[in-house]
């Protein structure tokens, strides 16, 4: 993947991310729910960067799909 492709990729996938992660806090959630939510929605989005990452150098280890 070229970087610029790349670029794209991260730029709609923060963006994506960060809607979701206003959703869920603007939803009216019990506390312990909405901090669960927002855990794995990191989770989920940390694991998106690093397969990108990896994916990028080519480790196959780390490859999503």
């Amino acid at each position: 993947m070229d970087l610029i492709g790349l670029l794209v990729t991260v730029i709609i996938a923060g963006l994506i991310f960060w809607v979701l992660w206003y959703i869920v806090r603007m939803l009216p959630l019990p506390e312990p729910f909405r901090t669960v939510a927002m855990v794995v929605l990191g989770l989920i989005a940390v694991v998106f960067l690093l397969s990108l990452l990896f994916g990028g150098l080519s480790l196959p280890k780390f490859r999503l799909g």
